[in-house]
């Protein structure tokens, strides 16, 4: 039976929060007569700079879905024998909460990144599938709708993110809660798959003339790697995925011992995917540290060589490290060693890059803006989780952390410490070029301070109470263990970073409306391409295409060609893709067949699907896929940018 009505107040609190929030969205877009602008310009676009914000806006509201999730365990945790929560809610929003963190928030917010300075950053004016990249954050975004409306409707999954069998099976876990974990993230690494190959090409054919791989800039590097380790390593996901939902769904015995199944396999799937995964959401902050690095230190990118290497082995490692999440399974002393030495070698490039970004910044003449401390504050954090994943590697050691909360703070060090401050560090570096505006400074160093310290806050007591003996995914916990004080302690850090989000938030709100605007294009004196254009940069990105003649071009434009005289240049016709309607539908219908399958409702699934088929059989015979942008226009578009 469908869950319409809530069963408890927090199920009627997300009830009305969804209605109020829509039927605010439907007031706002009508008062402004704002439908056909949103269909024009954002519904059907294929321009990489307005999806690539369209990803980092819905990121930003899965930070506060997951975030509030986050507020709802840390208020249960905080006193013993508490029951704010019960055992099965509580299982379903740690469920929720990490899937929407990794995969409907870190994700979504590295891709938007990639979207939005990949091709202004290899000169190119979009990337190589623009219809295919408009699917791509479609799929996304129904995927993360189709997960969230599990809380409301039909029950939340409650097997963990990981969801390993046979706990996730049907006969231990009935009903459609984990139909939505399994559906959601096969729509969605559908369209990670598309991204890993749009970027590969993008970024291996579309480079302007002079960009040798070797004169790339690092953050573009950084795609590329992740790019591949995409494409390697979300088909073994899709697989796990689909043979568990065949499992559920059709009565298949993959995973179920009495029939000859193993649920071990579902395991190594999943993790083969899984360690990887968490390089895939951390390579490309690597270069946007490096971005951040060099332009406010004022100074090349230290061991640019190197840089390259260590991310090449680091990509390369992380598939033979995955072993290393269940140590305690029995596999031999053979086998832990080998991955346990692994897990330790990967440290290596990693602590390469720490070292260039050191020297990078030695003697430099450093400028702290807001990308410059997010990047300085992520280099002593994510050391924490580094130095503490040596110490999980450890297969003896791991026996007394293994599902600790030594655990639980080591991962978030690294996703958060890392990953999260990465996000930050990236979208205030990139705010400008995408909005023509700088986020506010003073409000934003309050959001920064607020976020750092209750962070830490919040972290570090979980190593003590965790070498104590406190296990994760404990919904309550019996007084007189000693862990109260440092659980309120956490509570509090996680309320701490709750007010850095609202900060930061505002500050967004604060700079729509009186920021400071860009009229320069390059408002932090930057290094590489992007900033060459103006902010926001054309639909065309550049009205000719650069030759480069160095690895930080712009620098060299700037500083050592030192052009005084320029012609006005000779504008040609540009070829640029229509915009499309169908990526919506499509993955509108992705979205309905999922929902079908949630509930083994045949009739919407099947014809969501056929509505699918049919998108993709209107696209294989349009004829008008492009159009090209007259010199006129050009002209024009540039006089107003003052660049000629």
């Amino acid at each position: 039976m469908l869950n319409f009505f809530p069963h408890n107040v927090l199920e009627l609190g997300a009830d009305g929060a969804i209605i109020l929030a829509s039927l605010a969205i439907l007031f706002v877009l009508t008062y402004f007569k704002k439908w056909k602008w949103l269909w024009k310009e954002y519904l059907t676009t294929v321009d990489h700079k307005k999806i690539g914000i369209m990803y980092i806006i819905a990121a930003i509201l899965m930070l506060f879905r997951g975030g509030s999730d986050a507020i709802l365990m840390r208020s249960q945790l905080a006193f013993p024998n508490e029951h704010f929560l019960s055992a099965e809610h509580y299982d379903q929003i740690f469920t929720t909460h990490g899937t929407v963190m990794i995969l409907f928030m870190a994700m979504p917010f590295v891709i938007g990144l990639f979207n939005v300075a990949v091709p202004l950053q290899i000169g190119a004016r979009d990337v190589a599938f623009p219809y295919l990249n408009a699917i791509s954050f479609w799929l996304f975004f129904f995927a993360a709708l189709l997960f969230n409306i599990s809380f409301v409707v039909g029950g939340s999954p409650d097997a963990g993110w990981t969801s390993y069998t046979p706990l996730a099976g049907a006969h231990f876990d009935p009903g459609p809660g984990e139909n939505y974990y399994l559906i959601a993230l096969q729509i969605t690494g559908i369209g990670t798959i598309a991204t890993g190959v749009n970027f590969l090409t993008t970024i291996l054919k579309m480079r302007a003339p002079g960009m040798t791989l070797m004169r790339m800039p690092m953050f573009t590097w950084s795609v590329l790697i992740t790019s591949f380790i995409i494409i390697f390593a979300f088909p073994v996901l899709t697989v796990a995925l689909a043979l568990l939902l065949i499992d559920r769904l059709f009565g298949a015995h993959f995973f179920t011992i009495s029939a000859g199944g193993m649920p071990m396999q579902y395991i190594n799937l999943f993790w083969i995917w899984g360690h990887p995964e968490v390089y895939i959401v951390i390579l490309p902050l690597f270069g946007v540290f490096s971005e951040v690095v060099a332009t406010f230190a004022r100074k090349r990118l230290f061991g640019y060589s190197a840089m390259v290497v260590s991310l090449l082995a680091i990509s390369i490692l992380s598939f033979v490290v995955w072993v290393h999440h269940f140590f305690t399974m029995g596999a031999g002393v053979g086998v832990n060693d080998f991955f346990g030495v692994s897990t330790m070698l990967i440290a290596i490039p990693t602590g390469v890059k720490v070292f260039n970004w050191l020297f990078t910044m030695w003697r430099g003449r450093i400028r702290f803006e807001l990308p410059m401390l997010w990047t300085l504050a992520f280099i002593p954090n994510f050391l924490v989780g580094g130095l503490t994943g040596v110490m999980l590697a450890v297969a003896p050691a791991d026996y007394q952390y293994h599902n600790s909360y030594f655990l639980v703070a080591h991962f978030h060090y690294v996703l958060i410490g890392g990953t999260v401050f990465g996000c930050f560090a990236g979208m205030y570096y990139w705010w400008p070029k995408m909005f023509g505006f700088k986020l506010d400074n003073r409000t934003g160093r309050w959001a920064f301070w607020t976020w750092i310290i209750s962070f830490n806050v919040c972290f570090l007591p979980m190593f003590v109470v965790g070498l104590m003996g406190m296990t994760r995914r404990m919904y309550t916990y019996p007084a007189g263990l000693g862990w109260m004080p440092y659980n309120l302690i956490e509570t509090i850090g996680a309320y701490g970073m709750a007010i850095g989000f609202v900060l930061m938030v505002y500050n967004i709100y604060w700079s729509i409306r009186w920021g400071e605007r860009d009229l320069t294009g390059d408002p932090w004196d930057g290094r590489t391409l992007e900033w060459s254009t103006t902010s926001p940069a054309p639909e065309y990105n550049f009205a000719v295409i650069p030759t480069i003649k160095d690895r930080d071009h712009w620098w060299y434009v700037k500083y050592i060609e030192k052009e005084e005289e320029k012609t006005k240049p000779a504008f040609k016709p540009i070829h640029m893709p229509n915009n499309s309607g169908r990526p919506f539908i499509m993955s509108a219908a992705f979205g309905l067949a999922g929902f079908g399958f949630v509930f083994e409702w045949w009739v919407p699934a099947i014809l969501g699907l056929l509505i699918v088929l049919i998108c993709m059989g209107q696209r294989s015979f349009e004829v008008n896929t492009d159009h090209y942008i007259p010199v006129d226009v050009i002209e024009r578009t540039e006089a107003e940018a003052g660049r000629l």
